[in-house]
């Protein structure tokens, strides 16, 4: 990627609290026609009275526009603690983009917007969140919290594992799972972004690292990040390339045609095993292709937080 490209990344990332702020309200305006209609009054910082409770904190103003008992919400009130896991192996950088555009983004940078845009809801809804970010070593942690400061903080970090260059870092997803596992002691809610793909075949080590995220209760939600006409349905021209896999520095030359069938079967196989596994050991499994929008996402955490208990 030469510098001008790596320029306008940056610059295109620089404001990833507005990118998240427009994909959220897209997301909201779509929700009119959808089965979450009404959701959002939960976006106007307020909850619904509950009958037994102070009358403390009920906004008289707003029961006179809308006739029904409302309380505000405060920065110190914490319904949902979350926290964010992200793959930032070199694999994740995939593919190699030369401008930046909100309607074409490589898996990191869907992911970045992804989380962001899931912190935007929460920080409305006065949820705590925390960070996490590992490549071949775990490269951040945040604890979660629900200040302005912290989410900030989080933004910027999130901007700059875009930017970032994680030049041939292997992924040992496994491990890294394990290590944030122990920091979370509170039942919480997990969202984790990663493409699934491991130098090491072990999937037992993975999937025991999974597992331990449920330990406490967890919630455990796996966005599988991917570019599927790329990486699944392999659609590449027929002309003589070499494939380089960006973790480990290998590579092969070859015809895309002549592996296409194979491969698109092997990949799909591999992740119905992904699927089947997840579902065993009830973690929930999204597909996120990065060639579409943010709403499988969004509307995911909408759905496990209603279930959320």
């Amino acid at each position: 990627m030469n510098l001008q490209a790596e320029l306008n990344k940056a610059e295109g990332f620089k404001n990833l609290e507005l990118l998240a702020k427009q994909v959220v309200e897209g997301f909201i305006a779509g929700m009119h026609k959808s089965p979450f209609h009404g959701f959002s009054a939960e976006f106007a910082e307020h909850k619904i009275y509950n009958r037994g409770e102070s009358t403390r904190h009920i906004d008289w103003k707003l029961y006179a526009k809308t006739d029904k008992l409302y309380t505000k919400r405060y920065d110190d009130e914490t319904n949902l603690r979350c926290h964010i896991i992200l793959d930032n192996s070199s694999s994740m950088h995939y593919p190699k983009l030369e401008s930046f555009s909100i309607n074409s983004l490589n898996k990191i940078e869907f992911s970045v917007l992804a989380a962001a845009s899931l912190m935007q809801i929460l920080k409305k809804q006065r949820d705590a969140v925390g960070l996490s970010i590992y490549s071949d070593n775990y490269d951040y942690y945040a604890p979660e919290k629900g200040s302005e400061r912290h989410h900030q903080m989080l933004l910027n970090h999130l901007s700059a594992a875009v930017i970032s260059k994680p030049l041939n870092k292997e992924t040992e997803t496994y491990k890294y799972l394990h290590e944030i596992a122990e920091k979370i002691h509170r039942r919480s809610m997990i969202f984790l972004f990663t493409d699934m793909f491991q130098t090491s075949e072990d999937e037992v080590r993975l999937f025991e690292a999974l597992r331990h995220l449920k330990y406490n209760k967890h919630e455990v939600v796996l966005f599988h990040v991917f570019d599927k006409e790329k990486e699944i349905q392999f659609n590449f021209d027929n002309n003589p390339k070499r494939f380089i896999d960006v973790e480990t520095g290998e590579h092969i030359n070859l015809y895309a045609d002549t592996i296409k069938a194979n491969y698109s079967e092997s990949v799909a196989s591999y992740f119905a095993a992904l699927r089947l596994k997840c579902g065993q050991y009830k973690i929930k499994y999204v597909e996120a292709d990065i060639n579409k929008d943010f709403n499988s996402v969004l509307t995911t955490y909408m759905v496990e937080r209603q279930k959320f208990k």
